[in-house]
Order: structure tokens, then C-alpha cells, then sequence
């Protein structure tokens, strides 16, 4: 199911007879190889000979090495290097820190170090709230993970979390505005995580918690928010119900029902899956059916863990115990934020009219869109490579700008909720379509948008 991505971009560097063909020809074998071409250059030419870049999208490593097989199978061509444009993206990494103030000579550096410094900081000791006013604190996060559940790739450890992080952190910049940092912890004790961001939480102004693995992330969480004044975040679990919410309720108007009247299946009980059942009730949901890898939680079963245990009391209201594909039988949505290929398009079938599937499993979602809009009226998934991406690049960086902005710690479900509301408006009636129910992440309005609704929420 996987289809060539920008994510697994090639370049091929190849040498190649000088024929009038030629170029024609590699573009013809990139393509029948099943790599679409992006780009076609000729870096070298000579009297019999060609120097030519091929840039394309593959599905994967093995793909790229089939592409270059199929070039070298051409007359007199032969691959003279294969270089991977993400890896290459990350060289060096994709931050750096650029100072906000000139420093050309003596008398900026007297104001900005010492001895001019020193004021500052007495100023900061007499009254430690103007560190806000007068340091980064004012427009600084923390993206902190301990690397246990990284994207779709699981427990791969802080130093290989930090490539993500560091995206984040440029997407905090990009769309916001806000200047983020990656803190990747080398331990998985819970209590050290604790202590170690409250140790960190002054140079602040907020906690971004990432990929982080259920359920030390909802103890984490909470814990931070009783013992910190910053607010603290985690986007696994709060961004994505945001987002969620924002797409539900536009596939909601595209099939002319109420999130009141739907039933919902949600597939996955996680960190993800345990903020969006709790986002759809402040929205109005009253029958969600939560499945995990054995089926349907109800109130007829005992769970030592807290999070289970309240999905069992708080949800699932006529307590059904079949399976999740048992679940889906007359159920008008589906959430999918669990593992991948779990159902495919006659399950889809089984669901109500008009019927609305997000599988969002990443990078192999739930159940194959193409085949489930052959019965559903909405798709969405979590990837690119799709119409209606649900990205939490849509949520975090403005709930942050408006956090920060509005100087607050505590995070209600009112600002989630005006969030998720903030995002749905970016899709107007006149644009909105079973394609087009989120916004594109490079709408450059969302993020003020979003801001502007979390300031609102927190004055109203």
C-alpha cells in the first residue's frame, strides 16, 4: 500500500551516452521502476558522454535500490552515486540559534553581557516574574520525549528521538513563531523525568511532552501541571484530539450528522486515543465504543489501569463486547490511532450510511483509504501522501503562541475545544468537500487563528 513519498526522495547521479534519447529514456525507467520523476538535470556534458541528476520519490530503501537497477539496465548508462535528500536534509542537524540583538561593538556588548547584564539580573532576583518580561522564557518550549514512543517506530531511545524533535522545534518556529528546543532525557523513570523538567522549567515559558509511551505520559503530564507554573502539553495525546476534532466536525457537515447522535468507534487506548474520547465529550459525543488489541472496553470488566478503567465507566453506554471489527457494524465513525492493517473495505462496508473513517495509524494506517472510500463517505488518514491529513502541526504551535501570549499555566478543555473550532473554520462551506475537511498545515492563518481562540477562551 505504501506510495512513493517525498520522505524517501532519491537523487541518482548517472553517466550516460550522449543520444538525443537519452534523457527520455531515464526518465522513462525512473517512472516504469514506479518512482515518480521531480526533477531532471544535466550537471556535465560532454562530446560522448553525460553527467545527469535524477531526482525521484520512492516507497523505500529496497525501492531505490530498484530504481537504480533499472537505470543501470539501460545501454551504456551506469549509477555513479545514489544520495538520500532526508538524510541529507539532516546534516548538521536543522537548528541553530540566531542572537536577537546586535552585538557590533563594545557598547552592545556592555548592555547585552557585562557588565550591563548584571542589573538584569538583580532585577530577575528581587522580582523572579520578570524573567517572562526580560529573558527567552517569554517565547521559549521545552520538547521534551525520553524517546519510548516515536512516531510509528516505538521504544528507539533519546538520541534517535532527536531528529523529530528537532523537526518539531522548526515547526514551532516556522508556523508560530515560538522558539523551541529539544530536550531528550537518557532515562525512562518516571519520577526522573519529572525532577529533571522541573529542574530545566525556568529557562521556559512552556513544556511540550512528545513521544512519550502510555501510560508513564499521563502520570508525566499530570504531575507537571500540578508542580510547574509553565503550561505542559502533550502533543500526543491533546494535539491530535484537537485536530481530530477540528476534521470530525467538518466530515460531520459533509454527511448531515450531529456528533450527538453518531456512534463512534475508537480503535486504540492510548495516549492519543484516551484525549480524543475525552475531546469528543466535551464536544458533545455520547456513544463511543474505545476497542484495544482484545476488543470492546465495557463496565463489565475489571482494569488495574486508571485509564482503562474510566474509558469502561465513562463510555460505551449500551455495553457492547465484541470485537473492534464487531464494533464497526452500523457505527457512523471510525478513529483509528492504534496499528496498522487491522480491517480492510467489506468491514467498511458493514458501517452505517454516508459512514466516516480516520485511520490514522502511522505510517500504515488502520485500513487502506483508497479501498475504504469505495464505502465511506469521508476519509482521512495520518499521512501526507493523502487528502485530509490529520496533523497535529495544525494544533500545537498555535495553542502554544497563544499560551505563551496569554501568560497562563492551566489548559482547560474549553481552549482544546476552541481550538479544534478554530481549525474547522479555516475550511469554509464553499471550499469544504469529502477531499478538504482540515486545512493545509501551510495555511498561514491556522496558527494565528488557533492563538487567537485560546486567548479568547482564556478571557471568556
Amino acid at each position: 500500500m505504501a506510495s512513493p513519498s517525498p520522505g524517501n526522495s532519491i537523487t541518482l547521479r548517472v553517466s550516460a551516452p550522449s543520444r538525443i534519447s537519452i534523457t527520455g529514456e531515464l526518465a522513462t525507467a525512473v517512472a516504469a521502476a514506479g518512482a515518480p520523476v521531480t526533477a531532471l538535470d544535466i550537471s556535465e556534458s560532454h562530446h560522448e558522454q553525460l553527467v545527469v541528476d535524477i531526482t525521484c520519490n520512492t516507497t523505500s530503501e529496497q525501492h531505490a535500490e530498484e530504481v537504480a537497477a533499472a537505470l543501470e539496465a539501460l545501454d551504456g548508462v551506469s549509477v555513479r552515486k545514489v544520495s538520500d535528500r532526508t538524510f541529507l536534509m539532516h546534516l548538521g542537524g536543522k537548528l541553530e540559534v540566531v542572537p536577537r540583538v546586535p552585538l557590533r561593538n563594545r557598547d552592545d556588548l556592555s548592555r547585552a553581557y557585562t557588565p550591563g547584564v548584571a542589573r538584569v539580573c538583580r532585577a530577575i532576583a528581587e522580582n523572579p516574574d520578570d524573567a517572562r518580561r526580560l529573558t527567552v522564557k517569554r517565547n521559549t518550549v521545552a520538547v521534551v520525549t525520553d524517546g519510548t514512543a516515536v512516531l510509528g517506530l516505538g521504544n528507539i531511545g533519546p538520541a534517535a528521538a532527536l531528529p523529530v524533535m528537532e523537526g518539531k522545534a522548526a515547526l514551532f518556529k516556522q508556523f508560530a513563531n515560538v522558539d523551541a528546543w529539544p530536550v531528550c532525557l537518557d532515562t525512562q523513570d518516571t519520577e526522573e523525568i519529572i525532577r529533571i523538567v522541573k529542574a530545566i522549567a525556568p529557562v521556559y515559558g512552556g513544556v511540550n511532552l512528545e513521544d512519550i509511551a502510555a501510560p508513564r505520559c499521563f502520570e508525566i503530564e499530570s504531575r507537571l501541571r500540578e508542580e510547574l507554573d509553565i503550561p505542559v502539553f502533550h502533543d500526543d495525546q491533546h494535539g491530535t484530539a484537537i485536530v481530530t476534532l477540528a476534521a470530525l466536525v467538518n466530515a460531520l457537515k459533509i454527511v448531515g450528522k450531529s456528533i450527538e447522535d453518531v456512534r463512534i468507534v475508537v480503535s486504540g487506548v492510548g495516549a492519543a486515543g484516551n484525549a480524543i474520547i475525552q475531546l469528543l465529550q466535551a464536544q458533545g459525543a455520547r456513544n463511543i465504543v474505545a476497542c484495544d488489541r482484545r476488543g470492546a472496553i465495557h463496565s463489565g470488566q475489571d482494569h488495574t489501569d486508571a485509564h482503562r478503567a474510566w474509558i469502561a465507566e465513562n463510555t460505551n453506554p449500551e455495553a457492547f463486547s465484541g470485537t473492534l471489527v464487531e464494533a464497526l457494524k452500523g457505527s457512523d465513525v471510525f478513529i483509528g490511532v492504534s496499528a496498522p492493517n487491522l480491517f480492510g473495505p467489506d468491514e467498511v462496508a458493514t458501517m452505517a450510511e454516508d459512514a466516516i473513517v480516520f485511520a490514522m495509524a502511522n505510517p500504515d494506517p488502520e485500513t487502506d483509504p483508497v479501498a475504504a472510500a469505495e464505502h465511506a463517505a469521508v476519509v482521512a488518514t495520518g499521512r501526507s501522501d493523502f487528502p485530509n491529513q490529520i496533523n497535529n502541526v495544525l494544533a500545537f504551535p498555535g495553542v502554544f503562541r497563544g499560551l505563551l501570549d496569554a501568560g497562563v499555566a492551566d489548559i482547560t478543555p474549553a481552549m482544546l475545544v476552541a481550538a479544534a473550532g478554530a481549525i474547522a473554520a479555516r475550511v469554509s462551506d464553499e471550499e469544504l468537500n469529502p477531499s478538504f475537511i482540515v486545512p493545509s498545515v501551510f495555511d498561514p492563518h491556522v496558527a494565528q487563528d488557533v492563538a487567537a481562540a485560546i486567548v479568547a477562551a482564556v478571557n471568556a
